[in-house]
């Protein structure tokens, strides 16, 4: 019996990925530049036990299919030439499938809990290409701080790698619209929009570019070009997906209103760009000195969380 326990924390993409021209292997069609956030995180142990007859797998608490789990886990016992089942307990302190990357966080914590209990002792980029089979942006978790994931074109050659930290005070805050599950998966969403947007061609393009200007951006410490880099790249993400067939947006009326807000501030000199990912809360990205007037703009009653640039993940 071995056991190991991870933490991983999830992560935002500035630039986004969205839609896989390799399923099974979990190919992006672009690539993408996130930031891993200090607030949200995975926690997961994994024992690795000769007595069990299947895979057994918790989260908070309760039992969960192990259908992706097994076969997740099928990819680590492959590397470590083992044939034992395991037992999963994950805790996520993260909404789930609310559009804040608990897939991310939870995929890379499992990559590292299990190749750890398997005596594996990978390398972050082999890591990487791991926790990208069971969730693409799970293989950005893997780092701290500002992460790109290469689109590559096999296996081998798609995997994230650290970016150089900024000397930019980032934040991000995490505007709640709707902490509940998403109406429709991501996943099921991507291939849909991939399938039906004729949208979809040229923000595979655009998107392509910008994460290499993006790159660039953050080097420069360029915050205003940054900060435009994030924003277009995710409402031309959504525009893609509202154009798919059928239509279908993630937004609610108080997304749109705190999209507005976010333009207004900017309008009034507050440095702030609005993003988001499948799902209906925005997260907006500032400079630490702006928080407390970010805040202070938004519309009245939504939850709010203030949080940076968080760790690697991490054996606990």
């Amino acid at each position: 019996m071995t056991t190991a326990t991870a933490r991983a924390h999830t992560n935002i993409a500035l630039i986004k990925y969205w839609g896989k021209k390799d399923a099974a292997l979990m190919l992006p069609y672009t690539s993408s530049v996130s930031l891993t956030l200090a607030d949200f995180y995975t926690d997961t142990t994994v024992t690795f036990d000769a007595d069990l007859t299947e895979d057994r797998f918790e989260l908070d608490g309760r039992s969960q299919p192990t259908t992706k789990i097994s076969a997740f886990l099928d990819q680590v016992r492959a590397l470590a030439g083992t044939k034992a089942y395991a037992q999963v307990a994950s805790a996520n302190h993260v909404p789930t499938a609310a559009g804040l990357a608990s897939s991310a966080s939870a995929y890379a914590a499992l990559a590292l809990a299990a190749s750890s209990a398997a005596g594996l002792n990978l390398t972050p980029r082999a890591l990487s290409r791991l926790a990208r089979r069971g969730s693409g942006s799970a293989t950005r978790s893997i780092f701290g701080g500002l992460a790109i994931w290469h689109r590559g074109t096999d296996d081998a050659s798609s995997y994230a790698e650290a970016l150089p930290a900024t000397t930019l005070p980032l934040r991000m805050l995490v505007v709640m619209v709707d902490a509940g599950p998403k109406p429709i998966g991501s996943r099921q969403l991507m291939a849909n929009t991939v399938a039906t947007s004729p949208y979809y061609p040229a923000w595979v393009e655009h998107n392509e570019a910008a994460a290499q200007a993006m790159v660039q951006a953050l080097a420069a410490n360029d915050f205003s070009k940054i900060g435009e880099l994030t924003e277009e790249s995710s409402a031309q993400m959504h525009a893609a997906i509202l154009a798919s067939h059928p239509a279908f947006t993630y937004f609610q009326p108080a997304t749109i209103e705190v999209w507005h807000a976010v333009q207004a501030m900017r309008e009034a000199g507050l440095p702030a760009y609005a993003t988001m990912d499948a799902g209906p809360n925005v997260k907006i990205l500032t400079l630490a000195p702006y928080v407390a007037a970010v805040k202070a703009a938004l519309p009245a009653g939504l939850t709010v969380t203030t949080t940076a640039a968080g760790p690697a993940a991490r054996l606990l």
